[in-house]
């Protein structure tokens, strides 16, 4: 790296750390003079994720406003050609059955690797495991489909690949907002499996609906029962041999008693007692679906309420765990079947109706009404958005029972949206910013598994957030010179052809097409005193520039 180029990186990154929350007064006249072409570009970085060549002409053709319309009704909108993007994914159409048969390792290879875990001792390390697994799978891949990592790893590929290439960009948005929401961790046991049907059956299809569906349908998924241990929930004074029964006749199975050969069930959500041992209430989800899926952290519950709350949903847990069938069930054996009072509210024993009420009570909620619409405005306006629309788009909660399409048109149809002080007020979460870039560069991409590693270092693997909380979408989260550092050596690899699974047709890419809204004064004059760099590394240096990394 020559001297003039390594002054240039960092005084790009210098800028970037530096750079105000809106920048509009600092930017040149935009190659989009009119401001309804300004308009159109900020849209299409709130509303996609971003703009691709051409994209702000087509806009412009069909007319902002029913390009929004259309983009609110993602069903309307032919997506063809996403289709053969994603045609080598193996996993993604598969049921969960069908993945864990294909995938899960078999009881014998993972006893296998339990003995070679016990043989090697304390001293080994994770490599010496990861080698094992290796040499140890290899004995048994003719009974698999294929490793484990590959469930995961599809599921990161399509990620990339649907928002770079589906048509239906505002939906793979939403998508992505709902799943960050619901977030799930695909390195927690089991549901590496189950997140390929909790986000095509369960998150996808519900993402522009009342959210008490959504709300009830990820309740009631097994990924998530699983990753918050409310599968595990149960009366403390529940009977661990009733638990067992009522298990085993969810699984099909008839419970033998003693002998040779007696058929291995699941265990029941009270997995580690026996005989007559007590199982025991597990809060986890009764706390987060009250935190961070409903009512917010200041939505004014108590303790007292988490652990009310966690009574009404006991007994609900999953079947066929292990037997390659999981699904959701209501035990009524696990189930604490008192009265119980939730936020003031008081529930009547009512066995599942009890769970399914209480999502009702939480979902209409006004403090839910309000939080989600903030995260919403947060998501698509600014990291503090403007008490007034979120005001207006928590009225329109309320009044439509939740409806998520009028939630999200009321944001961004709104004059807050547009504003001129909002304009490039975001910034780029590294999955954002690697697909806008790949999107804006007109590249090709072959095999997204680069990108999604790419992602992991810089600190957002993809289905990997392990709290609950999922991935911040504001600026203090990822703004860092370590940070923005892997961000410009991503541009520089990706404008130099150097990104394996994708293709440049070019590299000598004007910096009018990758940043339609415009470049700073101080920017520009950054990339003039460079002027003797080659094509591909002044677009690697735009990419990696302060105004690329916002939306």
């Amino acid at each position: 790296m020559t001297t003039r180029f390594r002054r240039a990186t960092g005084l790009l990154l210098a800028a970037a750390l530096a750079a105000p929350a809106g920048l509009a007064a600092a930017r040149s006249r935009p190659v989009a003079s009119a401001d309804e072409d300004a308009r159109i570009v900020h849209a299409l970085s709130r509303l996609t994720f971003g703009p691709r060549p051409g994209d702000v002409e087509a806009v412009r053709e069909a007319g902002l406003d029913k390009w929004i319309e259309r983009q609110l009704h993602p069903e309307r909108i032919p997506d063809a050609g996403l289709a053969p993007h994603l045609a080598s994914l193996p996993t993604l159409n598969l049921s969960t059955a069908e993945i864990l048969r294909g995938y899960d390792p078999p009881p014998a290879l993972k006893k296998e690797i339990q003995k070679r875990r016990a043989e090697m001792g304390e001293t080994a390390t994770d490599e010496d495991m990861r080698k094992a697994r290796r040499e140890l799978a290899a004995q048994y891949k003719d009974q698999m489909a294929g490793p484990p990592r590959q469930v995961v790893e599809d599921l990161q590929q399509a990620k990339l690949l649907r928002a770079v290439y589906s048509e239906r960009q505002l939906d793979e948005v939403l998508v992505d907002f709902w799943m960050n929401h619901f977030n799930v961790f695909a390195g927690k046991g089991q549901d590496r499996y189950l997140l390929t049907a909790y986000e095509r059956d369960v998150v996808r299809p519900r993402a522009w609906g009342r959210f008490e569906d959504l709300l009830r349908a990820t309740a009631q998924s097994p990924a998530m029962l699983f990753y918050l241990d409310n599968w595990l929930s149960t009366d403390p004074n529940a009977n661990v041999d009733d638990l067992r029964r009522a298990m085993a006749e969810e699984n099909g199975m008839r419970p033998r008693r003693g002998g040779a050969g007696r058929r291995r069930m699941q265990p029941a959500p009270a997995s580690a007692a026996k005989g007559k041992r007590k199982a025991g209430l597990n809060e986890n989800y009764a706390r987060e679906i009250m935190e961070l899926h409903t009512l917010g952290v200041d939505g004014g519950y108590t303790q007292k309420d988490v652990t009310e709350l966690a009574r009404c949903l006991t007994g609900w847990t999953i079947a066929g765990l292990r037997q390659s069938d999981p699904r959701f069930v209501f035990l009524d054996a696990a189930h604490d079947h008192g009265d119980k009072v939730v936020l003031g509210h008081r529930v009547k024993s009512s066995g599942i109706r009890e769970g399914e009420e209480m999502i009702h009570v939480l979902a209409t909620h006004p403090a839910t009404a309000r939080f989600i619409s903030y995260k919403l405005a947060r998501r698509f306006v600014a990291d503090e958005p403007p008490a007034s629309l979120v005001d207006r788009a928590a009225a329109t909660f309320r009044k439509t029972d939740g409806d998520i399409r009028e939630v999200v048109r009321t944001i961004v149809t709104s004059p807050e949206f547009s504003a001129p002080e909002y304009r490039q007020a975001k910034v780029k979460t590294p999955f954002e910013f690697v697909v806008s870039a790949v999107r804006a560069s007109g590249a090709e991409v072959r095999d997204a598994g680069a990108m999604a590693q790419r992602l992991a270092q810089m600190g957002m693997p993809l289905y990997q957030q392990q709290p609950p909380t999922g991935y911040k979408d504001t600026a203090d989260a990822w703004v860092s010179t370590s940070g923005l550092l892997a961000r410009l050596n991503f541009a520089l690899d990706l404008a130099g052809g150097r990104l394996r699974g994708v293709n440049l047709a070019s590299r000598d890419i004007p910096a009018e097409q990758l940043v339609p809204a415009g470049l700073s004064d101080t920017t520009r004059r950054t990339l003039a005193s460079e002027s003797g760099l080659d094509a591909a590394r002044m677009a690697g240096l735009v990419l990696g520039s302060p105004e690329f990394q916002r939306r």
